[in-house]
């Protein structure tokens, strides 16, 4: 990916980086935002707020850096952004300016470490691949048959309370021509424009892909935490969507790809709002092979914030071979079937660990402590495959 001069370069960065990553992206995005305001508009603040964009960066870079001579160790995450960079709009002309912020941010942070050979180096690299991202965009644009930033009005059909926090929201598109087909584990990109000019876009998993005509999402309302900001959009989508709503949105994106088509034994384990792309698998397996073998688990904080149990019960009617599994971490009196605290790889039923997909999706400290209890259970790595709501944190890589 790089010249043989600059690799020394790079390599010796990966120290650096590891201590010094965090305050390069923190001020690579003050920075480039200062400069182009605009762009705010292509980014999540509210993860830029609570400093969740800044810490997946300093990640994503580091990770670059330590695997720059193992391409495919870096294909699946250069996969992974590439989807979201289509689904909210990146362009190539971006591309310059971010790269331009980064060295920048690099040079002021590291000072007189950040010698011209190093910032040439890592100027080489960031081109490199910059290009990666920029063929691969191009293609995904021309094989959605859309334009960078291109939306889809689509009207909602349906919207159906789930849980507490919880709500699935059906959409068609407004003109009656054909929506894109999507593929559980993919999201939609949905746009949000405010009353004082301001633009978000958030992704938000398929919940179920069996109706021909239309998609349905799932979504959360995020409050605020002791130290993070409340869920701009989410919040908004709760307060303001009813049917009749139209909403602009993208067609479905995302690499994560659980298989539903294949009749193989298949894991799906979730906690939260995880349970989206769970229950979007779970439903068009039910569809195509009802046959199979399924052990679906979910971890959820009680029976009031369990969405999509309507959907879970309605495929055990058609699955012989379902296994559901629930763990609550509050349980009631009233709660029947229910395995009290947080999943625990120990307590599901047995399968052939070698030869079972698993897919795990949830907050990232579940699926990093499942991730080890499976691998620890003796499930390979290579049968481990987990979506992240969010910045990723790259753990697997670093």
């Amino acid at each position: 990916m790089i010249s043989a001069a600059s690799r020394p370069y790079i390599d010796a960065s990966v120290p650096v980086l590891r201590e010094h990553g965090v305050a390069i992206t923190t001020t690579f995005y003050r920075n480039m935002f200062a400069e182009h305001p605009e762009l705010t508009n292509l980014f999540n603040m509210g993860n830029q707020a609570n400093g969740a964009q800044q810490q997946s960066l300093a990640s994503a870079v580091f990770a670059y850096a330590a695997n720059i001579g193992d391409p495919g160790a870096l294909a699946p995450v250069i996969e992974r952004i590439v989807h979201k960079h289509v689904s909210v709009g990146i362009r190539e002309e971006h591309y310059p300016i971010v790269g331009r912020h980064l060295l920048g941010a690099i040079a002021s942070t590291l000072g007189e470490a950040a010698t011209p050979p190093l910032l040439a180096a890592w100027d080489e690299a960031y081109r490199s691949l910059a290009a990666l991202f920029i063929e691969a965009e191009r293609a995904m644009y021309a094989g959605a048959g859309i334009a960078p930033g291109q939306r889809r009005a689509l009207r909602v059909t349906d919207v159906t309370q789930e849980s507490a926090d919880v709500v699935a929201i059906r959409m068609a598109p407004e003109d009656g021509a054909p929506v894109a087909s999507g593929k559980a584990g993919q999201y939609l990109s949905v746009q949000v424009d405010f009353a004082d000019g301001r633009r978000q876009i958030r992704q938000y998993s398929l919940s179920d892909t069996t109706e021909s005509g239309s998609l349905r999402i799932s979504v959360k309302r995020e409050p605020a935490g002791l130290a993070t900001p409340a869920g701009e959009v989410s919040n908004w989508i709760h307060d303001n969507v009813r049917v009749g709503s139209v909403l602009q949105v993208s067609p479905p994106f995302g690499d994560f790809a659980p298989d539903t088509e294949s009749e193989e034994p298949v894991v799906l384990l979730s906690a939260g709002i995880g349970v989206t792309p769970m229950i979007a698998a779970l439903k068009r397996i039910a569809q195509v092979h009802p046959q199979r073998r399924v052990i679906f688990a979910h971890a959820a904080r009680n029976a009031q914030h369990h969405a999509h149990r309507l959907d879970v019960l309605a495929a055990c009617r058609s699955m012989p071979h379902l296994q559901v599994i629930t763990f609550y971490e509050e349980v009631s009196a009233h709660d029947s079937g229910v395995l009290p605290g947080w999943m625990d790889v120990a307590r599901l039923p047995a399968w052939p660990r070698t030869e079972a997909n698993v897919y795990l999706c949830g907050p990232l400290p579940f699926m990093q402590a499942q991730w080890l209890a499976l691998v620890g259970a003796g499930v390979p790595v290579t049968r481990l495959h987990r979506e992240v709501f969010g910045p990723d944190m790259l753990d697997h890589l670093l």
